[in-house]
Parts: structure tokens; C-alpha cells; sequence
């Protein structure tokens, strides 16, 4: 009980702090809104993808809004770590997978509310879903397990980066990586070597299992692949931050 009591506590603590960090709410909503404003409305245009662009991008930006709010959540953990914060937690007795715990469900909580913020500005430029309630609700699964996969990663670089600096620096792979991806274009249109990226790197699996859900067509080979994905990346993450978090605190 201790550690949910913890947990709770820190959360609290956590959720008052991304409230005053303006460049984590800039980052987490407006940026990939006004990425859907580029692709859809100045790009969307260009590009012959079978269906609605913005039907087409709204998947991949979902993915592109949880990596877009990942950084704060690297620099948060990594200024607590380097200011002694959860030194002082130590002496206090507080549980040590509370405050994994606390900075892990804080983000998850800042990017499903940015998610529902982007995809209701996506039904505004047009997106329109012809998913069932239970695909809906596979959405809702699939996004979960991206966040907390991709949300034990980005504690795993703040623990382990030096600074506060090169802790939101670690993060941009993952800001980057969507973009080579199959989020904006069919990866099959891709140039040799992005092709391939975009083929086998864990967003593209991900992103295909929600456009397949969203558009009433779900398929059965990018959903598994992207649940191993989740499930070996969140094992990885939490590993990681744990072995971290045990040499340095």
C-alpha cells in the first residue's frame, strides 16, 4: 500500500509541475497540431495515399504527439536525479517504483490528454474514423501500450543522461523516428534504405495497427508485431530505468 500511496503523492507533485512547464504543454499539443495543419492542409495535397489524407496522417500523428511530450518527461527525471530531489526522497523512506512509477503514469496521463486534443482537431480537418466501438477501444489499447513503452524509455534516458541538457537531447530519436515511418507516406514509396527502415523499425507496425483499426479494416500481422513491440520496448525501458535508478540514487 505504501507504494500506491507514493505514487499518488509524487503524481500529484508531477501533474503541478507539467502545468507550469509551458514548453511541455507547447511541445505536447500545440507542435502536433500544427504538424496536422502542414501535413493535411499544406502537404496533404501532394500525396496519393487511397484514402482522406487527414484519415491517413491522423494515426501516425497520434504516435508523433506521444513523442513530441517525451522530452519534458527525460529532463523532468533528470533534474530531480541531478538536484538531489530523489536523494532526499531516499532519506524520507519514500518507495523507489513509486517515483518510477510517478513520472511514468504522469506522462502517460499528459499524452492520452494530448491525443484526445489532436484527434479531436483531426475531426475538425476532416477525419473521418469508420471504426466499431471495440475498435475503438483496440485504439484506445494500442495507444496505452505505446505510451507506457515509449514512457519507460524516456525515464530510462533521464536517469541515465548526465544532465538536464543531454537528457531532452536523448529524447529526439524518438521525435524524429515517426517521420521514418509509414505516418505520412506508404513506406512502399520510400527511396532503398528508408524503405527498409521504415519496413522494420517499431513505429511503423504500431501506426498500421491503429490506421487498420480506425478504418474498419484491422489486420491481424501489424497488430501482433506491434504489441511485441510494446511489450519488448516498456520491458526494456523498465529494466533499464530500474538498473539506473539503483546505481545512481
Amino acid at each position: 500500500m505504501n507504494v500506491i500511496a507514493d505514487s499518488r503523492t509524487l503524481l500529484r507533485r508531477n501533474l503541478r509541475h507539467t502545468m507550469r512547464n509551458p514548453v511541455a504543454l507547447f511541445n505536447g499539443i500545440v507542435m502536433p497540431v500544427f504538424l496536422m495543419f502542414l501535413m493535411v492542409y499544406v502537404f496533404g495535397g501532394a500525396f496519393s495515399v487511397g484514402v482522406g489524407y487527414a484519415d491517413y496522417a491522423t494515426p501516425g500523428l497520434m504516435l508523433t504527439t506521444i513523442c513530441y511530450g517525451v522530452g519534458a518527461t527525460a529532463v523532468a527525471v533528470n533534474s530531480d536525479m541531478t538536484t538531489g530531489f530523489i536523494n532526499r526522497l531516499r532519506v524520507m523512506d519514500v518507495s523507489r517504483a513509486a517515483v518510477l512509477n510517478a513520472y511514468v503514469i504522469v506522462t502517460m496521463l499528459r499524452s492520452l490528454v494530448a491525443i484526445a486534443f489532436v484527434t479531436g482537431v483531426a475531426f475538425l480537418m476532416g477525419f473521418r474514423p469508420s471504426a466499431s466501438f471495440a475498435e475503438w477501444l483496440g485504439v484506445i489499447g494500442i495507444v496505452v501500450l505505446t505510451v507506457l513503452a515509449i514512457g519507460w524509455l524516456t525515464v530510462a534516458f533521464g536517469l541515465a543522461a548526465k544532465t538536464p541538457e543531454s537528457a531532452g537531447f536523448a529524447a529526439v530519436p524518438l521525435m524524429l523516428l515517426p517521420f521514418l515511418s509509414s505516418a505520412f507516406v506508404p513506406a512502399d514509396t520510400m527511396g532503398p534504405g528508408a524503405r527498409q527502415l521504415a519496413e522494420y523499425q517499431p513505429f511503423t507496425p504500431i501506426i498500421e495497427t491503429l490506421r487498420g483499426l480506425l478504418t474498419g479494416a484491422p489486420s491481424a500481422g501489424p497488430a501482433i508485431t506491434a504489441i511485441a513491440w510494446c511489450a519488448g520496448l516498456a520491458l526494456i525501458g523498465y529494466l533499464w530505468a530500474r538498473a539506473s535508478f539503483k546505481k545512481r540514487a
